[in-house]
């Protein structure tokens, strides 16, 4: 089955979700995190909580809903935005995977992650998401988010053979469920790759270029897949992924080749044909106008 852009960018940068804990809360409580993560992953089992991340508005969690965060400074979970984080309250207590808190019996359970990346590509996937991406449970794909939570809790519970494994697993499948849910309520995010994928006009030309990348593609051929004329579909591309179509296309192609090199002995010039360069030179060129050095100085720093 070839990829489609989604599964390509997530494979690209090596994007795992790993479950690290959660809560158990009830009552009034307020808890403040610092993540050490560039991304963080909060998704609520059951019961319902607000989130303050650094600055912005509460947002409101309900049960099944998942929020992504993207170079948070500090995230705050409580049942009142207007309560004061950890002040009068006694300081979480562990229990095995999750922590209870709060001054009531618990009615509310968290689960908390992190979203690993290759640092060498992380900007790509970063640099696509706002600072909340809040994934909500409320249309009738909802049940597919509450059913990974639940297995999640039931795997991170329980001492049978490969839990951990199978939690993380369903980690990652809650990731792409999270990432699918915000493309089909069409949120804000910032220009990039998945507002890119978000709009359905354009998704059929980027569906094209990722299929094929080392193809020739033309502006006319592109535009036609849109069903746009050539004007209107060059500057609706732009403005959706910040970038017009072929310099999209080349700075794809050059994330393929980083990845190459990291993780293969392909040679540059077999590259440079395999993504459609006229030459090893004109790979060279452009992959350092991207990169700011040379494909060989690259794979050298990376060890390969």
């Amino acid at each position: 089955m070839a990829r489609d852009p989604i599964s390509e960018v997530l494979h690209l940068v090596d994007a795992r979700c790993v479950i690290t804990g959660g809560l158990h809360a009830g009552g009034q409580w307020s808890h403040r995190s610092q993540p050490d993560t560039a991304v963080k992953i909060d998704a609520v089992v059951s019961g319902s909580c607000w989130l303050i991340a650094d600055d912005q508005a509460p947002v409101h969690l309900g049960s099944g809903d998942a929020a992504v965060l993207c170079g948070v400074d500090t995230a705050v979970l409580c049942s009142d935005p207007n309560l004061t984080p950890d002040v009068g309250q006694e300081p979480p207590q562990k229990l095995g995977l999750f922590s209870r808190i709060g001054t009531g019996e618990p009615d509310v359970v968290i689960v908390g992650g992190h979203v690993d990346l290759d640092p060498t590509s992380a900007d790509l996937f970063t640099s696509a998401l706002p600072l909340v991406l809040h994934a909500p449970a409320k249309d009738a794909e909802a049940a597919e988010m509450r059913r990974l939570l639940e297995r999640i809790v039931d795997e991170s519970e329980s001492d049978r053979a490969g839990a951990r494994f199978a939690a993380d697993q369903y980690a990652q499948l809650l990731l792409l469920e999270a990432l699918r849910t915000v493309m089909r309520h069409h949120a804000t995010v910032p220009p990039g790759w998945l507002r890119l994928l978000m709009d359905s006009r354009l998704r059929p030309a980027v569906s094209l270029m990722h299929a094929d990348p080392g193809r020739a593609w033309q502006l006319p051929e592109l535009a036609a897949a849109a069903k746009m004329s050539r004007s209107h579909f060059a500057r609706q591309f732009k403005h959706v992924s910040g970038q017009p179509p072929l310099m999209y296309l080349s700075h794809w192609r050059i994330q393929l080749a980083q990845r190459a090199l990291r993780t293969s002995d392909v040679t540059v010039a077999s590259l440079a044909h395999r993504l459609g360069f006229a030459s090893e030179s004109t790979f060279s060129h452009a992959f350092a106008r991207v990169a700011g050095t040379s494909p060989s100085r690259y794979r050298r720093s990376v060890g390969i």
